[in-house]
């Protein structure tokens, strides 16, 4: 069961770091001098930082993580950062025990005894609270699924939140959100699942003016939410917004929950159009209910209002988005689309209609 901590000045009383020989610490280079990396070496002198990662981090990272791990004999790692630190973590904790004489992408991830502290300094991944790991190798995307890799422990500090640029929270909120309301709808969707993105989207809904406008006293909440979420989609995964959104990021430099955002309110638009062409299991009237639930959610009397608040909440989150810039890229665009996220998706797309979405973000 993971054990969650609001406050790092509490975070003795669940897990006790002074208990352990050596800790591996992941984290970005300019969190080498954070507070809360001076609270853990006044804890515990053995902390040994590993920061040779960037974003969409390379399976060749992590065997430099795993190497630092064990010539330090580690027994603790903390990731302390975004959704990239926390991957990174999480797949040095899931093949650190494994043969280290065969590629680990090639190996069935077994449990082990080492424990992981995951501190989130965004609040939009709620990566610290699912199973899923993503690395590159050779230039392909490998996602890593295991109940082992789960953190054990998370220390949800909204401190983080403080000094982080209003782009990064304006664009992990919305990733928060996106991921709220796709795993409401989704396939796999729970009655458990379901409780954790209500919450997310109802608890953002209420709170992002003040978050935009940096109110801190609103900084924990939306932590809050983006944790919920990632709880959420521990469950039920994302769907279409998300498999779309990857290569608008890698193509055009989108933050992600920029692009998430980006195409969620188009394939929202369309399944409520084309509800005949339902794939989830429970049926169209099951959708339906799901739909008018949102609409709840968004206060709306039916769902083109919704989506019109919806539109207009990314409107006052000002991105300043100009669009996809050339015809020529909605090829490659759609061909990027992982079939295996879209059949998360309530509502079938085909690959003539993931083009139309396309074209209309331009």
């Amino acid at each position: 069961m993971q054990k969650i901590i609001n406050d790092y000045n509490h975070l003795s009383d669940i897990l006790d770091l002074s208990k352990y020989n050596n800790v591996l610490v992941v984290c970005d280079n300019f969190l080498l001098n954070s507070f809360f990396l001076n609270y853990l070496k006044k804890i515990n002198s053995n902390i040994h930082t590993f920061t040779s990662f960037k974003p969409n981090p390379k399976y060749e990272e992590v065997l430099e993580g795993i190497k630092v791990f064990k010539e330090n004999n580690c027994d603790l790692i903390v990731a302390v950062g975004g959704g990239s630190a926390i991957d990174v973590a999480k797949t040095i904790k899931a093949f650190v025990n494994l043969n280290e004489e065969q590629n680990y992408l090639d190996q069935k991830i077994v449990k082990n005894d080492i424990n992981l502290l995951a501190v989130p300094t965004t609040a939009g991944t709620g990566s610290e609270s699912t199973q899923f790991a993503v690395i590159y190798y050779e230039g392909n995307k490998y996602s890593i699924d295991s109940e082992y890799i789960l953190p054990n422990f998370v220390l949800l500090e909204s401190k983080f939140l403080e000094s982080l640029p209003l782009y990064q929270k304006k664009s992990t909120m919305l990733d928060a959100l996106c991921q709220g309301i796709e795993s409401y709808w989704s396939v796999n969707s729970t009655d458990e699942s379901k409780k954790y993105a209500k919450k997310a989207i109802k608890i953002i809904l209420e709170n992002y003016k003040d978050y935009i406008n940096e109110k801190e006293e609103v900084y924990s909440k939306i932590m809050e939410a983006s944790n919920y979420s990632g709880k959420a989609i521990n469950i039920s995964k994302t769907t279409a917004a998300h498999a779309m959104s990857y290569k608008i990021t890698s193509l055009y430099g989108v933050s992600h929950g920029h692009a998430v955002a980006l195409c969620l309110p188009y394939i929202w638009e369309y399944m409520i159009e084309n509800l005949e062409l339902v794939s989830d299991i429970r049926g169209k009237e099951y959708l339906e209910t799901v739909f008018n639930d949102l609409d709840l959610f968004f206060e709306s009397s039916n769902h083109k209002e919704t989506l019109l608040k919806l539109r207009q909440i990314l409107n006052d989150i000002n991105l300043n988005y100009t669009g996809i810039a050339k015809e020529k890229d909605i090829n490659l665009l759609s061909s990027s689309v992982n079939e295996n996220r879209l059949k998360n998706n309530p509502v079938k797309l085909n690959t003539e209609t993931i083009e139309k979405i396309y074209r209309k973000l331009m």
